[in-house]
């Protein structure tokens, strides 16, 4: 039985065994002693959860466990004598054998996975048998401990909300636990970056050429300036003087002049914005923008002009943090007390007055925490400047020049086949990591901003 099959035969198990449990509650009744502790739908779940919970953790464990185990199988029977001690010819004769035990490719390249084949499916068999035999064993042998234990007395409730607890708890845990294995992997690896390069050379150097990955590492050919002054000037400047006066008027509008027949088209379209792919404004920039703009500065006699500019990619990635800007612009606006707005229009202060004097600056902060987390979003693009400011790590303030980003050489360092122990390869993860701080800074800082403006009006 497949493992997708057994998947579904353990949850059917389970839901049989809630209905059944649920009947049985459902016929607790009366007063005094005999009145059920639990509604029964609670009997249900603890009933259901212990049919189903062991046995989708056995299997769970034992998915991860047993092609191991298949494989010590077959390696085992004469068929394996011959084959390579280790290395990757080993691997891939196993590969294609269990590829042919499967069904997944009908000839192999390889004769010897031929004569393993029928070893293989010979265990996989075996051991599929074991495994359905136990978790059908562990879901029967739950259901019947939890369904001895359904009394009108009984504190379900009381279990079932506990196991949800700690289900949650782990939810949470799974997100700081990502959090910490991020951070270490991007520690362990610069810090094998930095025992070859120095540190003082990767913050502050401005040249950027690292050499091949079998090359030593050259002195001054790892100086990240020029990649943080392109992510400075595409994602924190040119970017940012779009998406800001766009998205704040369009909050403005949205909020103090727009109808509410108005705003409840406008605002959805101008929020879709946020859900189109990167890789679709990638296009539009590299097809679109960027050539308009080579043609703009033709025009107007700037020789030099690229069609890979650091102003076509920070337009476009303007346009595409705009909803970051207004989203939070909106929400800020709209928290300002209503007697203030009327307060200011009754002194004698006109529409646009009372905008600029009472509600931006009472919004501010909510204001302020919005741009920075569209900054940390558009400090961490790559697709947009990928495929339209270009690969050039150059340090000028054209915006018609080709630039890039630490994210941009990211992509690069690590793209085709790479050895991880050369000092070009293991720059990916020190870059990584000064953009994951960066980044981390920015979202601290904007998070206690909107923070204390919210306590000031909640």
């Amino acid at each position: 039985m497949s493992m997708l099959a057994l998947l579904f035969l353990v949850l059917g198990l389970g839901l049989i065994a809630w209905v059944t449990a649920r009947m049985r509650a459902a016929r607790f009744g009366g007063t005094g002693t005999a009145r059920a502790h639990s509604l029964p739908a609670y009997h249900g779940w603890y009933v259901g959860l212990w049919t189903a919970l062991p046995a989708l953790i056995f299997l769970g464990i034992w998915a991860t466990v047993s092609p191991g185990l298949i494989t010590q199988a077959v390696l085992a029977t004469p068929a394996a004598a011959d084959l390579p001690a280790f290395g990757m010819e080993r691997s891939a004769i196993l590969s294609e054998a269990r590829a042919l035990a499967n069904g997944s490719i009908q000839t192999a390249f390889n004769p010897q996975a031929n004569a393993l084949a029928p070893a293989y499916a010979q265990a996989i068999t075996k051991y599929g048998v074991i495994g359905t035999i136990l978790a059908l064993v562990l879901a029967f042998a739950g259901g019947a401990y939890a369904f001895t234990r359904i009394k009108p007395d009984f504190r379900a409730r009381t279990r079932v909300e506990r196991l949800v607890m700690a289900a949650l708890l782990v939810a949470s845990l799974v997100a700081i636990l990502t959090t910490v294995g991020i951070v270490a992997s991007l520690l362990f690896e610069s810090v094998r970056f930095f025992s070859m390069v120095s540190p003082v050379e990767f913050l502050f150097g401005t040249k950027w050429s690292p050499p091949a990955s079998n090359m030593p590492a050259s002195s001054g050919a790892f100086g990240a300036i020029p990649l943080f002054w392109g992510t400075i000037f595409i994602g924190a400047i040119i970017a940012m003087l779009v998406a800001i006066p766009l998205g704040l008027m369009s909050a403005i509008y949205l909020t103090q002049y727009a109808k509410p027949s108005t705003r409840s088209w406008m605002k959805p379209i101008l929020e879709i914005l946020a859900g189109v792919p990167t890789v679709v404004y990638g296009y539009f920039a590299a097809l679109t923008v960027a050539p308009a703009l080579r043609d703009f500065a033709v025009s107007i006699g700037i020789s030099g002009a690229s069609s890979e500019s650091a102003l076509a990619a920070g337009i476009v990635m303007g346009v595409m943090i705009i909803p970051f800007v207004s989203s939070m612009a909106d929400d800020s606006i709209a928290a300002v007390p209503q007697a203030m707005r009327d307060g200011s229009l009754a002194m004698g202060a006109t529409p646009s007055e009372t905008i600029r004097k009472v509600l931006l600056p009472a919004a501010l902060p909510g204001v302020v925490g919005g741009v920075l987390l569209a900054v940390s979003r558009a400090i961490g693009e790559t697709m947009i400047v990928v495929m339209a400011a270009g690969l050039a790590a150059n340090m000028t303030a054209n915006p018609f020049a080709s630039v890039t980003t630490v994210t941009t050489q990211i992509v690069q360092l690590l793209t085709g086949d790479q050895e991880f122990d050369s000092a070009k390869t293991l720059a990916a993860f020190a870059l990584g990591l000064v953009l994951f701080v960066i980044t981390l800074l920015l979202n601290i800082v904007a998070l206690r901003v909107v923070k204390k403006y919210r306590e000031a009006y909640e």
